[in-house]
């Protein structure tokens, strides 16, 4: 003990020569060693940091854009400066953006409200199951979906819908009904969006929670059933109380991407009969930067979007440290 106090204190003296109290010593110096000793560790994450430093640092200096009205003869730096003028134009005067905002906050809060819980029940259900060969072939059979592009997805999903020779609308036909139009009805389109996003991330979803199931210590279940609870009063009390931290930490990453209604799923899946229900923000930027080559007005529309990302995610954050759980910073 008195080894580790001289060490600490030889290596923790403030400018004026004095030893700081231990609880004040900055971490960084109580850990210096643990980083020297692990060094090679670190110089493994040199690719991932210079990856993240190019491809989304970097592009940052692209933000400027929001403010300026981009010439492709002047550039980026030697464009001119118009501003506040995009945000004034999509908060004041664009006739699309009250709608697309709406679409987006809409469509992303039916994916947190019925997919955010999908996984939570599917991985709670596998864990329950007392075969392992049902329960690796159900897991097989939930994650297939994920590693598919929503390209070929959207094949296969207008395949099925299809009013004329889809097998979903010649099951409804069977039963007397008549078809429905999925993807081009304005009552449908939505729905039908977060249903087949849960299809295809269902599955993926649940490894984060099957790991957190795995880690409870199995005597806490012997215990309980050693007083009489039965399998759901287990559940309830040692399961869900269990991963109740990881849940909170997803949510909060869930509730930053509010904003991000899945651009690939609904690209592929949308047409001009149901813009008035599933135009997003994104769609609308690939629509003006792309192909009307509205440069700014995309940056700025991008940049309101990150500031109410990082928003939601230092409110929730805060909100479930104060309600006692587990948060990302």
């Amino acid at each position: 003990m008195s080894h580790f106090n001289s060490n600490t204190a030889s290596t923790a003296r403030n400018e004026n020569g004095n030893i700081p109290p231990l609880g004040k010593v900055p971490k960084w110096r109580l850990t210096w060693k643990e980083y020297k000793k692990n060094k090679y560790l670190f110089f493994m994450l040199i690719p991932i940091l210079v990856w993240y430093g190019i491809f989304h640092y970097g592009p940052m200096y692209g933000v400027q854009l929001a403010f300026k009205e981009f010439s492709p003869v002047k550039g980026i730096w030697g464009s001119d400066w118009v501003g506040l003028e995009h945000f004034r134009f999509l908060f004041y005067q664009s006739p699309d953006f009250a709608r697309i905002f709406r679409n987006t906050i809409l469509i992303s809060l039916y994916n947190i409200v019925f997919g955010f819980p999908a996984p939570v029940i599917l991985a709670l259900m596998l864990n329950e199951l007392r075969s392992k060969l049902f329960k690796r072939l159900a897991q097989s059979i939930t994650y297939i979906p994920h590693f598919f592009s929503w390209v070929v997805l959207s094949g296969i999903i207008i395949v099925m819908l299809s009013p004329s020779e889809g097998p979903v609308n010649y099951i409804i036909k069977l039963f007397g009904g008549e078809s429905i139009y999925f993807l081009t009805d304005t009552s449908y389109f939505r729905p039908t969006l977060v249903l087949t996003s849960i299809w295809k991330e269902i599955g993926w979803g649940t490894i984060i929670y099957l790991a957190a199931l795995s880690g409870i210590d199995p005597t806490l279940y012997e215990a309980a059933t050693i007083d009489g609870a039965n399998r759901w009063k287990r559940i309830w009390h040692i399961t869900i109380p269990s991963i109740l931290p990881v849940v909170s930490i997803m949510f909060i990453l869930s509730l930053g991407g509010i904003l991000n209604a899945g651009f690939d799923q609904i690209f592929n899946l949308y047409s001009p009969a149901v813009y008035e229900v599933a135009d997003v923000i994104d769609t609308y930027v690939y629509r003006a930067g792309i192909q009307q080559s509205q440069f700014g007005l995309t940056t700025a529309v991008g940049l309101f979007k990150n500031v109410i990302g990082i928003t939601l995610v230092l409110g929730t954050n805060y909100v479930m440290k104060r309600m006692g759980q587990e948060g990302v910073l």
